[in-house]
């Protein structure tokens, strides 16, 4: 039997494609507040093909989908596609509804933004990953959803199918084009060999300093003398938390085995409105050209944000190698690195 992807792929103009139909569209009342919009309902919705995103700002996966959704709002907004972002949070600074509204901003999110901090409108999806999406057609009947990155060609062809089956007659049959920027581009998974890794206890591993994790307590952490793949560790003045581990006086470190093109790390001042300067190095030396988006060549940058900041991406060829944060100021707390 066809798969789906095959089925759509080889579609000629004017053919239909039977979506399956995987329920109804779920309220949205469970959002505690909407961005770019009223709120909006599946009844209100009807006639229009609902695509509903589920993101969180710092979810690198997401992040790397978002040019394509932003494409899709943009081409076939006007031909009967809504498209609803549902930001529900990860960590706790992710409820600040001041930075979903800074970060959305700054990542260019225009479309409506259905604010789930309490998780309403992911139970209402009975979802469990970011990102996912869900497509709804013209009487708010689910009829296609996709979790993770990847698959965007089948996605866009399952939006022009229930565009052309509510009636719209100029859905241009091509896909968009992207071209995505620093934490948007896809992940070098051909090379990629470090995963998510978090640094709060609560879901922490890979800890590999030598005097072990000392939980809720501020701790001077000595230099580890060895780090293997997918190991990594504080120096200097830390207390590391169930949900991160945040430094205490200036100076502190972390250094990460790891294989991958990017390094990527969430992290944030623990008091708004403040900026702590920090400097990277691989292998011992700054990144120069293998710098991230969020450093210059020499390795420095500002934590000002609670947010996912590009710190490394490495010409080829990618190996094994050590890389190392040193805070210059007290007061920021690292969450969890990500790699691409």
């Amino acid at each position: 039997m066809p798969s789906l992807l095959s089925s759509i792929a080889h579609r000629l103009p004017g053919d239909a494609v039977e979506l399956p139909v995987e329920g109804h569209l779920p309220s949205f009342l469970g959002a505690t507040g909407w961005l770019n919009s009223p709120p909006l309902t599946p009844e209100g919705l009807r006639g229009r093909v609902v695509l509903v995103d589920f993101w969180t700002y710092t979810c690198i996966n997401w992040l790397r989908t978002l040019p394509y959704v932003r494409a899709w709002a943009a081409k076939y907004g006007g031909q009967g596609l809504t498209v609803i972002g549902a930001h529900t949070p990860e960590f706790d600074f992710e409820h600040d509804l001041d930075n979903v509204v800074a970060q959305s901003r700054a990542l260019g999110v225009e479309y409506p933004i259905a604010i789930d901090s309490n998780y309403g409108v992911w139970r209402a999806f009975a979802n469990h990953f970011w990102p996912a999406i869900y497509l709804a057609d013209a009487d708010g009947r689910i009829r296609y959803h996709h979790f993770g990155e990847g698959e965007y060609a089948m996605t866009e062809m399952a939006i022009q199918q229930l565009l052309m089956d509510a009636g719209a007659t100029d859905v241009d049959p091509g896909l968009v084009s992207v071209d995505p920027q620093g934490l948007e581009v896809a992940a070098d998974y051909g090379s990629l060999r470090s995963p998510e890794t978090y640094l709060g206890y609560g879901q922490a591993t890979g800890f590999g300093s030598p005097d072990g994790l000392r939980a809720d307590r501020q701790h001077d952490y000595a230099a580890p003398t060895r780090l293997g793949l997918n190991n990594w560790a504080p120096t200097g003045t830390w207390t590391v938390t169930d949900r991160a581990a945040v430094l205490v006086q200036p100076g502190g470190r972390i250094a990460f085995r790891f294989q991958a093109r990017d390094v990527n790390l969430v992290m944030g001042p623990a008091e708004r409105g403040t900026a702590i300067r920090f400097r990277v190095q691989v292998d011992g030396r700054p990144p120069t050209a293998a710098h991230g988006s969020d450093v210059d060549a020499d390795g420095t940058g500002s934590v000002t944000a609670q947010r996912t900041y590009q710190l490394i991406r490495q010409p080829a060829p990618i190996a094994e190698r050590t890389f190392e944060i040193e805070f210059l100021d007290a007061g920021v707390e690292a969450f969890c690195f990500t790699f691409g």
